[in-house]
């Protein structure tokens, strides 16, 4: 495949330690206290909980090294995705109540 300005190669995989710190977290705070990702009366929060899964899941992929190739992915699983979505997380959470 040639590659060019437009459709440059993918940088070289290698562990991502933040991202991957970041998913780690996210795991262990959301199987140890689920609720932080429900509203006032205690419903779901979908929005909360679709963007720190969201944070998640980028933060594991592109921390274990995976880039993927179509650009896509690989724009949604990105360290940058992955930092993005845990501040919008945030901001949701705290207009919430539930962080601060």
């Amino acid at each position: 495949m040639i590659r060019d300005a437009e459709h440059p190669a993918p940088e070289a995989p290698r562990l991502a330690a933040l991202p991957l710190t970041i998913g780690l977290v996210l795991l262990i705070v959301m199987t140890i206290l689920p609720g932080i990702a429900t509203d006032a009366g205690g419903r779901a929060d979908h929005t909360a909980a679709l963007l720190i899964f969201w944070s998640m899941s980028a933060g594991f992929v592109r921390g274990v090294g995976f880039i993927p190739r179509h650009w896509l992915p690989r724009l949604l699983l990105s360290a940058q995705a992955c930092a993005i979505a845990l501040g919008l997380a945030g901001i949701r959470l705290f207009l919430q109540g539930r962080l601060g």
